[in-house]
């Protein structure tokens, strides 16, 4: 322990632990713009020097250990003008068009400017002009740099938590700039349109890629019928950027808000989760039959989810030997958008030319993903735009609506009902879950050994979650599963996935099945999600998840009444020629890394 004052306060803190965290103990608040609960310690920006008895220097509070002895004042005259002045010099590099800003009334640095009443701007005269470029080549992300402080949170979030370093610092000095996988410094990285980058920045330099004018004014059109999907993520943090507080479950008012947006149709992504369920568990247990019962030794396995688009991209560059261990099954919102323009639009006698498919989601990646050319066989383009749960935050908020004040209303019917299992989805751990959940019962008859259907192994935040469940008690068709361990993985962050790929190259993991969703908690944690997130956002939303879960009166993807109905009117059966048509693809291996 070490034993310090702060403003004349006592203060205890664990060996470790920085002058910063001794502080927030003591309800103490310091200032910060570089500092993240996610992140490595930095102390970039100065903003939070502190005045330490007997030590000439200010000092980075985020940065130096709290220790025994120590008189810190973080109020101190001189640690006031040299706040003021830290500011002052940020703002004097900086595109203050705040009112044309999205991070307008959420950016760190205008908060810390009004904290401290700047508006001198005694600085600006010796600062020159620079040609700043707004890079809008990706159809994820948007990068300002004319909005950029060089905090450095990107760099070490893409690094450090993503484990994919697209963004780095280039040049010293005046030129000092961050470029990323676009420009000839990182010519040989990518990006993974995760978005990360984009949860941390303090400012508005990164942001994405905008289309709510596009959905809008496909709405106005009277000639065209638009149709929306929500992912499970998105209604239980939409409320965050609408005045509820962290972890509150929106869904009933989030589909009211949606009718009064004026989308034809409000269906969920939750019905094409239960979809997935269906198609890549049987996948799986193909997969398994081929290897232990008819002895081909070339099956890839173990096999691995495909629900997310960053960690489809990564594997793409990073591990591309193992793309034949990736599920063939479209993410959820692709199978959506394939079905709307196909089944939808067949039940509703509606031109699947003038249908236009749009999604709600907590993921960037999603907009590249809808973009790529394996994404068209509904014979268009599946779905035509993605929105953020920010996005339609804003779109809400623009249309006047009351979101506290909705009264809760039931999504349309036609791919509208879901099951818990599928709620679950937005959650690290989810898929697999849900997965386990109908495969167990499909080969024993019986549900699955856990309390509530709960299979809490499989649950948690750790970066890296292992387990196992022994199948007994099989059905005829699958007695050669008698006996077996089946052994899964999860992981979440692009960190933690390769970390388990490389487990896996170097035969080290003996798994059946692998969970990986690019971004910290799975969905919930997406890049599209309301700003702040940490730790405790995080695991709050999570609650929020398997609380809507215990909510469903069906918990089990199999024994959603629409996904036996598309089975019997349209599909066939998982795996089948329709199916294989529609909801499958496969993904290419490219250059990087």
């Amino acid at each position: 322990m070490a034993n310090l004052k702060i403003n004349n306060i006592p203060v205890s803190v664990e060996k470790g632990a920085t002058i910063l965290d001794a502080a927030k103990k003591i309800n103490i608040r310091i200032p910060t713009l570089c500092h993240h609960e996610d992140l490595c310690v930095a102390g970039n920006c100065r903003v939070c020097v502190v005045e330490q008895q007997g030590v000439k220097n200010l000092q980075a509070s985020c940065a130096v250990p709290a220790s025994e002895g120590m008189e810190i004042f973080t109020n101190s005259e001189k640690v006031r003008k040299a706040r003021k002045h830290i500011i002052e010099l940020l703002l004097s590099e900086h595109n203050t068009d705040c009112t044309k800003c999205f991070k307008n009334g959420k950016c760190e640095l205008q908060n810390l400017a009004s904290e401290y009443a700047v508006g001198d701007h005694q600085f600006i005269d010796l600062v020159q002009f620079h040609e700043y470029l707004i890079d809008k080549s990706s159809p994820s992300i948007v990068k300002d740099d004319s909005k950029c402080v060089r905090c450095q949170r990107c760099v070490r979030t893409c690094a450090e938590l993503q484990k994919v370093a697209a963004i780095a610092v280039t040049n010293k000095g005046y030129e000092q700039k961050i470029s990323t996988f676009f420009e000839k410094p990182m010519a040989n990285v990518v990006c993974t349109n995760c978005g990360q980058c984009i949860n941390r920045c303090p400012t508005g330099a990164l942001s994405e890629r905008n289309y709510i004018e596009e959905v809008f004014e496909a709405i106005y059109n009277k000639d065209l019928h638009v149709v929306v999907q929500t992912a499970p993520a998105v209604r239980i943090a939409l409320g965050e950027d609408l005045g509820l507080d962290s972890g509150t479950r929106v869904t009933g008012k989030m589909v009211a808000a949606l009718k009064r947006l004026g989308f034809d149709s409000v269906l969920d992504t939750d019905f094409t989760a239960d979809l997935t369920i269906m198609e890549e568990g049987t996948e799986l247990l193909t997969r398994l039959k081929k290897a232990l019962v008819d002895g081909e030794k070339d099956i890839a396995l173990p096999m691995t989810t495909s629900c997310s688009p960053g960690w489809i991209k990564f594997i793409e560059h990073k591990f591309p030997q193992f793309l034949p261990n990736v599920s063939t099954c479209k993410s959820p919102q692709q199978m959506f958008g394939a079905l709307a323009k196909t089944y939808y639009a067949q039940k509703r006698n509606l031109d699947p030319a003038k249908v236009v498919s749009v999604s709600v989601m907590p993921c960037t990646a999603k907009k590249y993903e809808a973009n790529r050319p394996e994404m068209r066989d509904s014979g268009y383009k599946d779905v035509d735009y993605v929105l953020t749960t920010r996005e339609l935050a804003r779109m809400i908020k623009q249309a006047g609506i009351v979101f506290k004040s909705l009264e809760e209303e039931k999504y349309d019917s036609f791919m509208g009902d879901s099951t818990g299992a599928a709620a679950i989805f937005g959650a690290t751990g989810g898929v697999m879950e849900a997965a386990i959940r109908t495969a167990y019962e499909i080969v024993t008859g019986k549900e699955v050994p856990f309390e509530n259907l709960n299979i809490t192994p499989v649950r948690g935040m750790e970066g890296v979650r292992a387990a196992s469940l022994k199948i007994e008690g099989c059905l005829d068709d699958w007695k050669f599963l008698e006996g077996v361990e089946l052994k899964v993985a999860i992981a979440h962050g692009l960190t933690n996935a390769n970390e388990v790929m490389k487990s896996v190259k170097e035969g080290k993991a003996e798994y059946h099945f692998i969970e990986v969703m690019a971004c910290p908690g799975g969905c919930l944690g997406g890049g599209g999600q309301p700003v702040p997130t940490n730790p405790e956002i995080r695991q709050k939303r999570a609650e929020a998840i398997y609380d809507e879960d215990m909510h469903m009166p069906i918990r089990k993807s199999h024994e959603n009444p629409e996904i036996i109905q598309i089975y019997e009117e349209f599909l066939e059966k998982p795996l089948g020629h329709k199916s294989h048509e529609l909801l499958h693809t496969h993904y290419v291996e490219r250059a990087g890394y």
